[in-house]
């Protein structure tokens, strides 16, 4: 074991961060740093971000059920059509955070991402055109921001997007798979590396 890594209960040697909270582990081992291009998926993870401000990833995801309730499974276009009784409604659920700022984002960024779709044809034709080269990609969990969630939180905030932030970006880039951030040691980074070669990126202009 490193100062990187952490054995589990299983024997499975994981990321150290894992090692903070029960919930980690699965989440570490099944979503982390897999690729995703689902928009539902992308628009979620945006949104969670986004809730997370402020807060441990931890407090997110044990909630994450309830917000996946409270928000239709983040359909970003059912979203879109939230009207302030839905804000009241949201305010009152004692089963996510309840802070009116982060909520009213989330309406708003639905909006921003109908925009988008109808401009670019998914989320996630827009957001892996922001995936590092190879040559782009620093130490794993070595840094906070990059040049790429640098540039794709400009082009969000240029385009209305709220909660937005270059570090958030960054969270976000590692947790949907644009760059694996397992470090080196840890038992799913290949898992990971092969599941980044098998995926198709989606093409510019379509939801493929």
């Amino acid at each position: 074991m490193s100062a990187t890594t952490v054995v589990g209960h299983d024997g499975i040697t994981r990321c150290r961060w894992c090692s903070a909270a029960p919930e980690f582990p699965d989440y570490h081992d099944t979503e982390w740093g897999f690729p995703v291009k689902d928009d539902r998926r992308l628009f979620e993870k945006l949104s969670l971000e986004g809730f997370q401000s402020g807060l441990s990833w931890r407090t997110i995801l044990v909630k994450r059920e309830n917000f996946r309730k409270a928000f239709h499974q983040f359909d970003f276009n059912r979203i879109a059509c939230f009207t302030e009784k839905d804000v009241d409604r949201l305010l009152g659920d004692e089963g996510i955070v309840r802070h009116r700022g982060k909520i009213e984002a989330v309406i708003h960024n639905a909006r921003r991402a109908q925009e988008l779709v109808q401009r670019e044809g998914s989320l996630a034709a827009f957001i892996w055109r922001f995936e590092p080269g190879p040559g782009q990609l620093a130490a794993p969990q070595s840094l906070s921001t990059s040049p790429q969630s640098i540039a794709l939180s400009k082009e969000l905030k240029k385009q209305g997007w709220k909660f937005v932030g270059p570090t958030t970006m960054y969270a976000f880039m590692q947790a949907m798979g644009l760059i694996n951030d397992h470090v080196e040691g840890c038992a799913i980074r290949a898992e990971v590396d092969a599941a980044r070669q098998r995926f198709q990126r989606p093409e510019e202009g379509t939801g493929n």
